[in-house]
């Protein structure tokens, strides 16, 4: 083959390998704008449908949460949940007692005082711990030492968001959800903080009163007109940019507000509606006030004390359902003279 002959056919190779790489470059072409187009077609269809979702399902569209927010709702899933009450069980009383995953001192002593009392006034009643994942170096640790003691009790409800002061709003919202599915049968609950003494006869007696609602209950000690704090330097602060209105709709404290078992459903339903705030009986109170609903008070104000006087006389313990304690041997003390035939007025 002569030279002219040579270069004649690397020319036609050329070309060939040119129009191979054009053919190739416009199928590549081709296949982002159809990849495109089927994007730009999913997130409309997926736009079409929340457009179209019905109320209770509509995702909450803020982004993520700053100094005095929380990230609620989110897609929490609960890690630890292993407990027959309301599965195995229908209670009329539920106690649900948030607290912190290293507090296993709190809770053995309620399981030794008024987290024993399982039949009160003839009613079932269960006690259940709820938590969320522990934090720290030693978070592994802690998060054995909790499986252990559940396999003991039994009797703890652990959610994977990180546990803190300042998610205690997340902390309410997922006790909430856990009821609202797994205890619609049961009649009521009890939010109850570790540190507040319980007198469980006295609020069975009050929930069996024929003049106690049956449905949208919620008592406590409840605070009306509670002034939005504007003082900076207050842990509870919270700026107008945030909340506008000079005070918050009514809610009970949170040391302990007692609701029947069909309210945590409407109030999940309220949820998405006003971003979580991280005051989270605060934030209660705006679901309800969504609502269209609000707390009542308790038939005595001696029934839930936030500040008592101690020590308790017997005659403020024969009346009283939740009060604040100042120790573990305080609040044992209060119990064991509770139970005494002779604590009356």
């Amino acid at each position: 083959m002569g030279l002219a002959q040579v270069g004649i056919a690397l020319k036609v190779l050329m070309e060939k390998k040119r129009r191979r790489l054009k053919r190739t470059f416009i199928c590549i072409l081709g296949a982002v704008a159809i990849f495109f187009i089927y994007l730009n077609c999913n997130q409309k269809l997926n736009l079409d449908r929340a457009n179209l979702a019905p109320l209770s399902s509509e995702k909450p569209q803020w982004e993520d949460p700053g100094p005095y927010h929380v990230a609620y709702p989110r897609n929490y899933k609960f890690i630890m949940d292993d407990t027959p009450t309301c599965k195995n069980t229908t209670p009329f009383l539920v106690l649900m007692v948030p607290v912190a995953p290293s507090d296993v001192a709190a809770r053995d002593t309620i399981r030794k005082t008024w987290g024993n009392e399982k039949l009160v006034l003839g009613q079932p009643v269960e006690t259940l711990f709820i938590l969320g994942r522990p934090g720290g170096a030693d978070a592994e640790q802690q998060q054995e030492k909790l499986k252990q003691e559940n396999l003991q009790h039994h009797d703890l409800i652990q959610s994977n968001f990180q546990d803190s002061y300042r998610n205690l709003t997340i902390k309410t919202m997922v006790m909430l959800e856990w009821l609202a599915t797994h205890c619609a049968e049961a009649s009521y609950t009890i939010k109850i903080d570790s540190d507040i003494l319980l007198h469980v006869p006295n609020l069975v007696k009050l929930l069996l009163d024929h003049r106690t609602a049956k449905q949208n209950y919620m008592t406590g000690c409840v605070w009306w007109n509670s002034p939005v704090l504007r003082n900076p330097f207050n842990k509870f602060y919270m700026p107008s940019s945030v909340i506008a209105e000079p005070q918050y709709p009514p809610y009970p404290l949170g040391m302990a507000y007692v609701m029947s078992l069909d309210l945590p459903s409407k109030i999940l339903v309220a949820a998405p509606h006003i971003k979580a705030i991280f005051i989270e009986d605060a934030y209660l109170g705006m679901c309800l006030k969504h609502l269209g609903l609000s707390p009542t008070n308790p038939p005595e104000s001696t029934m839930f004390i936030v500040d008592p006087t101690h020590p308790l006389s017997s005659c403020s313990l024969s009346k009283v359902i939740a009060v604040t304690t100042t120790s573990i041997s305080q609040m044992t003390s209060y119990w064991e003279r509770s139970r005494q035939p002779d604590a009356k007025c």
